[in-house]
Order: structure tokens, then sequence, then C-alpha cells
């Protein structure tokens, strides 16, 4: 599949970035790298990769995040098209973490790690999880998390099946993943996030601003994104609440994002239990999640 040429970010962003973006830099650590052999450390065999994601271009890179090149790319690029700043819009997400007691976190659609890192700096006695589909761009997640000295775990896989077991995450976060993904997705990827988090669970999901994209038409064109329409035209709100998420709000984030908010429910047998577990607090460290899954524990309500 060709890459499109006539996008904002061919025509006339990306070669104003070329001039901002340390090229000497950038290509020493694309060729100082083994993607393949180190990649090979994240690729689980039972992950299958959808067609819509390894049959569809992004960001003018062919095979889109199945390319080590756009997980290269991808941090120095994306500082300059998350306007004010990357960071801040990253941070309303960790601004608006209401659970109490967060002790498991899964951020999916991981990508290179960028909102995992913040989690987990916000949240350091918690175990946070970056889950993804590439694994080139785990490669470039880990080298991050290391060189910060952060604990944590990087893991291949599908954010619509993820395998983890029920009701074992506290907070589950997905940040500029949906305008990527078919609408049918985004809403099985809530849906799962619904069945992984605990009564009571929170989940947040950062991304571009629908009612801006549906209203100004050349935001569709900035980059290559095979599905932004179809996302602008859609609604996370309307989505959440089909999940089953009560509470359900969003709020702009510098007008061009957005960041919606929902509450697994609490039903009444759950606030019983956590009532009577409230009367019984173990002392006991809980055991860390490992790759395979062993010895995984639900977090207490």
């Amino acid at each position: 599949m060709a890459v499109r040429q006539d996008t904002i970010w061919q025509k006339f962003l990306f070669p104003v970035l070329r001039m901002l973006i340390y090229q000497e830099t950038l290509s020493n650590y694309t060729r100082s790298i083994d993607w393949e052999k180190e990649s090979d450390r994240f690729r689980r065999d039972d992950v299958i990769i959808p067609t819509y994601y390894s049959s569809k271009n992004f960001h003018g890179i062919k095979r889109g995040y199945l390319n080590y090149n756009a997980a290269a790319s991808y941090d120095a690029i994306t500082q300059y098209v998350l306007p004010p700043n990357e960071t801040w819009i990253r941070q309303a997400v960790i601004d608006t973490v209401k659970v109490k007691n967060t002790r498991r976190i899964l951020d999916l659609g991981c990508g290179t790690g960028s909102t995992t890192l913040l989690l987990k700096q916000a949240f350091p006695g918690a175990e946070v999880i970056g889950l993804d589909l590439s694994p080139y761009m785990l490669v470039r997640a880990s080298h991050k998390s290391e060189s910060s000295a952060l604990d944590i775990v990087w893991r291949h896989g599908n954010a619509e099946n993820t395998a983890f077991p029920d009701s074992s995450f506290d907070l589950v976060t997905a940040s500029l993943l949906f305008h990527e993904t078919p609408p049918m997705v985004s809403q099985d990827i809530l849906g799962e996030a619904f069945r992984l988090l605990v009564s009571g669970g929170q989940v947040l999901i950062l991304d571009g601003n629908q009612n801006n994209l549906r209203q100004i038409e050349w935001l569709n064109d900035v980059f290559e994104e095979p599905y932004i329409r179809d996302y602008g035209a859609g609604s996370v709100d309307a989505w959440m609440g089909a999940a089953g998420f009560a509470e359900v709000y969003t709020q702009d984030v510098w007008w061009l994002n957005q960041l919606t908010i929902g509450i697994k429910p609490i039903i009444v047998e759950d606030a019983k239990l956590q009532t009577n577990q409230q009367q019984y607090i173990s002392t006991e460290p809980e055991p860390k999640i490992d790759d395979n899954l062993q010895g995984f524990r639900f977090p207490a309500l």
C-alpha cells in the first residue's frame, strides 16, 4: 500500500519538523538496535495481529507500527504534534485518577510507554503494565523505563482480548489509541476494560477531540489515519455507556484532545463484600504478575 502524499503532515509539517528533529541522533539510535532480536523478548506466538492493524499505513509509514521505524521515530515526532505540550496532554490522565487504592494499572495500546511511565511515576507502589500489539513499540518503551529506572511490565497483546483474569485491575487507561482503531474495535476494547476492572475501578480514555474532528475537516487530514473520520463521527461517551460504565463524562484537554472517564459500578453484593473485607487487612505481600500470569491474584476491592 502506497503512503499518502496529500496529508498536511507530508506536504507541510514533516519538512519543517525535519529541521527540528536531531536526525543524526535518531538515525544512530535506530541503527544501534537489533530490532528483531530485541522484539523477540516481547513477541508472543499466541498474539494474533488483526487485519485492521496489519493492512494499513499509519502516519505515513508503511505497515504502521509493525515497522520498527515507527517505534524509533514516534517520540521525536509526537512531542511536536500534541500542542501545547505532550507531557501536559498526557498528564491529564494522571490528574483525573480518582481510585484511592490504585494497586494494579493497565495501559492499553501503550505504544512507546509515554503515558505508562507517567502512571508509574505517579503511583510508584502500583504494579503497572503496558500492553501493545507492536513488539517494536515495546522495545522502545522498555528502553525508556530502563533509563528512568522504573519497574514496568511490558506485554505484547491485543487490547480487545488481553487474556488477563476478570476483575484484576483498579485502573485501565488508553492514550491516543481509539482514533487508530475502527469504532467497533474501540467498543470491544471498552468491553474488555469493563471485564478487567474491579467494581469501583476507573477507565480513562485520552484521544482526539471528537467534536472538533466533526466540525473542522482539515484536522482529519493532518496524518495518514485510516480510521480517524469514523472515530470523529462517534462518541466515546456512548461507547463507554454501552459497555456498562457509569458516571461517564468527557472533558476537553487543550482543545484538540479529550479525556473520557467512567467507573465500573459497585453492585450491592460487592458493596457488602467490601464492608466485610475492611474488617480484615492482610499483611502478606502480594506476588507480582509475571509474563505467564502464574500466581496472579485479584486486587482487594
